[in-house]
């Protein structure tokens, strides 16, 4: 049996009602999942006889807004629409704690739009960690070749230091390692631990981070009985990940270092995945680029992506 995935539309001005088209007039979508969008069914039909795609089929869409495609502006968030693109997540976390769904696919959201309903939080990610009631969770960034899993997010560099904590750390290897088990048929995950500091710190000599924090972290994961191994040097670790394949996974100190290699590797097809929920959440690796909305122009490559591995997780955890 195909496994029910939910799709938020995103942002209705952004690029989401695109990319939601786009993925599902792909037949090797269709086969292996059955999509329910929640959206805006006409907003969805107005974008695809404007770009000349397949309009969704019947039953696709649970139609949560009535929005005025005459009225909304591409590239140009107004309160209406904010209010419409946190109602389809707030759905969507219902339909998936319900059992309604197997998992729930986002599309893209703008964080300064979402400020016009009201929306307090950082992004996607920690709302909906607030509404499933989740305090440690982390965000994954993947594709074939790379996953990442990051122990800070959204930080300005000069609070990494002081946000870094052994037990933070441990939290974070020890939720990729039940996750990697889980929705990624792994018996024993081999998850590497990078350093914060070039060449890890070099026995303290550009750091004291690595020998304080993040190896007693490691050894307490390795004393709890999961395959990590650290603190690595950064500039050596992805290459060991991606070409000599001893990795399944990299857990990263801070966002770019693990968001450049990601990008580099999976810059259209990465996918974002929230661990530690109680429900299985996927996302695009990308924002909602305004400047190209409604123009047919944004590729769907991360949005299938997310829908594949939404629907092998939701198979995995079944």
């Amino acid at each position: 049996m195909k496994p029910v995935i939910a799709i938020t539309m995103g942002d209705p001005v952004g690029v989401g009602p695109e990319i939601v088209l786009k993925a599902l007039s792909s037949a090797k979508i269709r086969r292996i999942l059955r999509p329910v969008v929640l959206g805006d069914e006409g907003l969805l039909r107005h974008i695809a006889k404007r770009l000349r795609l397949p309009p969704p089929k019947k039953g696709d869409v649970i139609n949560l807004s009535s929005l005025d495609p005459r009225r909304l502006k591409p590239g140009q968030p107004a309160r209406e629409s904010a209010n419409a693109m946190v109602a389809y997540i707030e759905e969507a976390v219902c339909m998936a704690g319900k059992g309604d769904c197997a998992a729930m696919v986002t599309a893209p959201i703008n964080k300064k739009a979402a400020s016009l309903a009201g929306f307090g939080f950082p992004g996607h990610t920690e709302f909906i960690a607030h509404l499933t009631g989740t305090k440690d969770f982390r965000m994954m960034l993947g594709g074939r070749s790379l996953k990442v899993v990051l122990v800070t997010i959204h930080e300005p560099m000069k609070k990494v230091p002081r946000l870094l904590t052994a037990e933070k750390i441990f939290k974070t290897i020890k939720i990729t390692d039940e996750s990697f088990k889980r929705y990624f048929a792994l018996k024993r995950p081999r998850i590497a631990v990078c350093g914060l500091n070039p060449h890890a710190g070099e026995n303290g000599l550009f750091g004291e981070e690595e020998d304080a924090i993040i190896a007693p972290a490691v050894k307490k994961a390795r004393l709890s009985g999961m395959n990590a191994v650290g603190p690595l040097p950064p500039d050596t670790t992805f290459f060991r990940a991606v070409n000599r394949k001893e990795f399944d996974c990299v857990v990263c100190m801070y966002h770019d270092q693990g968001l450049i290699p990601l990008k580099l590797l999976h810059f259209e097809d990465g996918v974002n995945v929230t661990l530690g929920l109680p429900i299985i959440r996927t996302s695009v690796d990308h924002g909602t680029a305004y400047d190209i909305a409604w123009k047919g122009a944004a590729s769907p490559k991360s949005m299938i992506a997310a829908l594949k591995m939404a629907a092998e997780m939701a198979k995995r955890k079944a």
